[in-house]
């Protein structure tokens, strides 16, 4: 019987590791951080950044630029349009990202208490689809 969720197999089988992405949540207009803050986030989330790559854990992470900077491109009627702009008019746009390899989900919860705790924001865990093997 399998657990329905991801990374877990039938019973009798061995667990699967699975990949989730760790979106960090930025909100725009926030304050911003103390010069003495930020610096201690840039140290947490590289100490976590090692601790994800000794453990095997890690896959890729990176940190975005602010949503102005983005271009969305979208086929349309044919054609490829782009637009200047974050693809929602919204004050909370994603800030990094993790992703990572866990277990389950709760492994990947686990690991994403860790990330917000370093970086001092919110972040969502989603696990990625199953890829079919040929």
């Amino acid at each position: 019987m399998s657990s329905g969720r991801p990374g877990t197999g039938p019973e009798g089988e061995g667990l699967t590791v699975a990949q989730y992405l760790l979106s960090v949540h930025m909100i725009e207009g926030e304050p911003a951080p103390a010069p003495e803050v930020m610096e201690q986030a840039y140290r947490d989330v590289d100490a976590f950044n090692k601790e994800l790559q000794a453990s095997g854990a890690w896959v890729f992470a990176g940190g975005l630029h602010p949503p102005t900077t983005a271009t969305v491109v979208r086929y349309q009627d044919g054609d490829v349009v782009t637009t200047d702009g974050p693809f929602a008019e919204t004050k909370e746009h994603l800030g990094g990202f993790w992703v990572v390899k866990a277990p389950d989900l709760d492994a990947a919860l686990a690991l994403a208490g860790r990330a917000s705790r370093a970086c001092q924001r919110p972040v969502e865990v989603r696990p990625f689809q199953d890829v079919p093997e040929d």
